[in-house]
């Protein structure tokens, strides 16, 4: 429920049982200062300087003006830092100015790093670094042609062995397999064999 701040003390007057004097009673009307934006949005605060409160005025209602920066029509920048409060109103020429000089400080720091040359005697201990580098590849294959040459007479060195021959006709183990003529029956055969017997 919104009530306007007349309302509402009328009602805790009237609860604390407070007549309200002619001279109370009276509302008091504040004059708000508007300003539109760039953009056309309209801006209504009791006062365009810092620390006062600013709102956008729709049909309906106001609403507290965002965190922002925004450009007015007469060319000034407003600045809220803090929902709905006004945190300064600068000029647009002093807004301009300052990046430039940003843009001076920084275009001046990468000089510097580009221009940053080499000392003579960092120079001469980097190229001292380079030939020994290069010196450790060198050994390192002198080294290795070395090995290769040693290996090379050590096989040559080495007699070769005799070759393996295949020679199927030679002694072969020769599995003999017996075959025994008698023949074991079954247990049906056994008892048929008993029963003729038997007669």
């Amino acid at each position: 429920m919104n009530m306007k701040p007349t309302e509402m003390l009328k009602e805790i007057k009237s609860l604390l049982g407070i007549e309200l004097s002619a001279e109370t009673s009276e509302e008091v009307k504040v004059e708000l200062a508007q300003m539109t934006l760039e953009n056309g949005t309209v801006l209504e605060a009791e006062e365009f300087a810092p620390d006062f409160e600013v709102f956008i005025v729709t049909e309906e209602d106001k609403i507290a003006l965002p965190v922002g920066e925004y450009m007015m029509e007469d060319g000034r920048i407003l600045v809220v830092e803090e929902e709905g409060i006004i945190k300064e109103i600068k000029s647009e020429e002093a807004e301009a100015e300052a990046p430039e000089v940003e843009v001076e400080v920084e275009a001046a720091e990468e000089e510097k790093e580009e221009m940053g040359y080499v000392k003579k005697e960092e120079f001469a201990a980097a190229i001292d670094e380079i030939k020994a580098m290069i010196d450790e590849v060198k050994a390192g294959m002198e080294k290795k042609e070395e090995m290769e040459a040693q290996v090379r007479e050590e096989l040559s060195a080495t007699p070769a062995a005799a070759p393996l021959k295949h020679n199927p006709e030679g002694e072969a183990l020769k599995q003999v397999v017996n075959f025994s003529t008698k023949k074991q029956g079954s247990t049906r055969d056994r008892v048929l064999a008993k029963l003729a017997n038997f007669k």
